[in-house]
């Protein structure tokens, strides 16, 4: 069988990808990359191990994706965004590339984005993934996944949105949301079970894969505080006109006709996904 490269397997969704490639993936040997396995900034040991193994598939998550990482850091947020990202689509030039990307190349003056929307990043975090999609989108035999926030269990447990949100009803604290900051949320196993059918699809491109449901940082946070009563969740509502930090895009919510085409099932809003599955399960 191929072997199938997966970079951020400790993340949440290099993880889901690793945990589900049995079923969904027939044919492919999967390897799971962790920081402790192979340092990607180091781009003679990844070459070296590239030439011994010879993988015939990249699925490349890692990333610095913490938006206020990034922007405390912006040389490591491109060196480990941009220029990793390339040294592997250079090794990857013959094979299939599968890079994840985020909704928030967009601005969010708009919503409902398809693929061939204009890119206005307002982030650091945001830039480099355009910068890296520029890259990937170069060689035909390589695609770039946009996807939105991503929830589920992560290996470190705080990965997902909802983790985070976990914590902090956890801790007793009150989590202000927007009610005027939407996105297209999404189970990081669905997102999973999608790539994995889009690899099998053999159709590299630009492709969106979110939530089918376009909901507010309030209405998220509603639907989790009514999963976790047990927690006495508390929530207040904020609005982005009295925000104070760096510029966030209003409404990143994705148009996912394109990869919906090709799939099986269709993608679930995330209430309806919640509805369907256990709490711990997310």
């Amino acid at each position: 069988m191929d072997l199938a490269w997966i970079t951020g397997a400790n993340g949440l969704i290099g993880n889901q990808l690793l945990r589900l490639a049995p079923v969904p993936a027939p044919g492919w040997t999967v390897r799971g990359l962790t920081r402790e396995d192979l340092d990607l900034t180091d781009h003679e040991s990844v070459r070296r191990l590239f030439r011994q193994q010879q993988p015939r598939l990249i699925l490349h998550c890692a990333a610095l994706s913490k938006t206020q990482a990034c922007q405390a850091n912006p040389p490591l947020a491109r060196q480990l965004n941009v220029e990793v990202t390339t040294r592997l689509a250079e090794l990857a030039a013959d094979i299939p590339f599968i890079f994840f990307s985020t909704d928030l190349v967009f601005d969010g003056g708009q919503g409902n984005y398809e693929e061939t929307a204009p890119l206005n990043p307002l982030s650091i975090y945001a830039e480099t993934k355009v910068a890296a999609e520029q890259i990937v989108r170069a060689n035909p035999k390589h695609t770039v996944i946009r996807t939105s926030l991503n929830g589920g269990t992560s290996p470190t447990g705080d990965r997902g949105f909802n983790e985070e949100m976990r914590r902090v009803w956890q801790n007793g604290r009150t989590l202000s949301l927007f009610t005027d900051e939407f996105r297209s949320p999404m189970a990081a196993a669905v997102t999973a079970r999608a790539v994995w059918e889009l690899v099998a699809h053999d159709q590299p491109g630009l492709y969106h894969v979110a939530g089918s449901q376009r909901l507010s940082r309030w209405q998220i946070g509603q639907l989790l505080a009514a999963r976790w009563p047990q927690l006495n969740p508390k929530i207040e509502p904020g609005s982005l006109t009295d925000y104070q930090g760096a510029r966030r895009a209003p409404d990143t919510s994705l148009n996912c006709t394109k990869a919906q085409n090709l799939l099986s099932f269709p993608l679930p809003g995330l209430a309806k996904w919640l509805a369907e599955h256990p709490a711990e399960s997310f």
